[in-house]
């Protein structure tokens, strides 16, 4: 099933514009977002076709199957709420069948947790993008060398300028275990031993061990922070991944204002964060933000990085008491969502 096939079958049930353009938060340089709903042929749908969504490869376009819609509403899924109530000037088309869903049988006390997850993945998501930009990691990647130590006139010292000092080849030198001490190794030297040095290649991940010969004297202790270097891999490979797959326009807005986080995910944090306290107060889903100016702000990079941490726990902690002294039901209307489900399914096929 692809989306040109959607179109020309008529199987669609709803087409809107979504992200930024329905919020009212888009810039000149925003890209136009479709989400929609369609509804599998009856074959497909009775048979071992079926099909829960078709998008186009960048995700810019999604169309949900009807069946997929229903159970994330059942869910209170933030992004399924929002394509029911899209704006009417966002809504390129729209079934009368989908008029029949009924808003109030499905908004509950879940969305504090839907709603309120999503905002904290983009604090999440923000947080991360600080930390890879305050502290980069250098594309010349370290090896366990540079995290060695050994013993040396009561301190120690790293194990790279130990061996400068010592005028030293690591290639030169012998390790072997010492019992019951993790990670802690005798230290040879001994360029006529053939050792198998400290590393056996250059991109080694493991320490090399060596068989030393019997009275040969050990020259110190090395210790091999193990931890520390797994941590260091990690970093690395989740640094230079964003690198490679980052936003550059999103990125360079964050150079630009110089605020070192980056300011569309703050902006939907609160985005979020509103619309959930609106839901609990008001049991309505804005989708078009009144809050535009305050949200348009944050993504230009106005306020500070942990300025917006904070004013981001005060509302976190408005929603939660929202939604403790809200009345709406604890979760949404299962039975009448099986209900509108089957009957919509079955008015479309006949």
């Amino acid at each position: 099933m692809t989306l040109t096939e959607l179109r020309t079958n008529k199987r669609i049930l709803l087409e809107c514009i979504s992200g930024s353009k329905a919020y009212g938060l888009d810039t000149p340089k925003s890209d136009t977002d479709i989400k929609g709903v369609f509804l599998l042929p009856k074959r497909d749908f009775y048979g071992l076709n079926y099909i829960e969504q078709v998008n186009d490869a960048n995700n810019d376009v999604v169309f949900y199957e009807l069946g997929r819609f229903m159970q994330l509403l059942s869910v209170n899924n933030p992004n399924i709420l929002e394509l029911l109530a899209t704006p009417a000037d966002a809504i390129l088309f729209k079934s009368d069948l989908l008029n029949q869903i009924e808003i109030d049988q499905i908004l509950s006390k879940k969305c504090r947790y839907t709603f309120g997850k999503f905002a904290m993945a983009q604090i999440k998501k923000a947080r991360g993008l600080n930390k890879k930009i305050v502290n980069p990691v250098d594309k010349v990647r370290k090896t366990p060398l540079d995290f060695c130590y050994v013993n040396y006139q009561k301190a120690s010292l790293s194990l790279k300028k130990f061996l400068e000092l010592k005028n030293w080849k690591q290639a030169d030198c012998g390790l072997v275990n010492i019992a019951h001490m993790r990670d802690i190794f005798g230290f040879y030297y001994n360029p006529s031993a053939q050792y198998k040095g400290i590393l056996k290649h250059p991109h080694s991940n493991e320490l090399a061990l060596s068989s030393v010969p019997k009275g040969e004297a050990q020259v110190a202790l090395l210790y091999f922070n193990r931890d520390g270097y797994s941590t260091y891999c990690k970093d690395y490979r989740e640094y230079w991944d964003w690198v490679n797959k980052r936003n550059e326009e999103r990125y360079e807005n964050t150079k630009r204002h110089g605020k070192n986080y980056d300011a569309k995910n703050m902006m939907h944090t609160f985005r979020l964060l509103y619309m959930a306290i609106e839901i609990a107060q008001e049991k309505k889903i804005k989708v078009r933000r009144e809050d535009r100016d305050f949200l348009l702000k944050i993504r230009a990079g106005t306020f500070e990085y942990d300025e917006l941490l904070n004013m981001a726990e005060a509302k976190r902690i408005k929603m939660e008491r929202a939604f403790e002294q809200s009345d709406l039901p604890e979760t949404p209307n299962l039975d009448y969502i099986q209900a509108m489900t089957f009957m919509l399914r079955k008015a479309y096929y006949g």
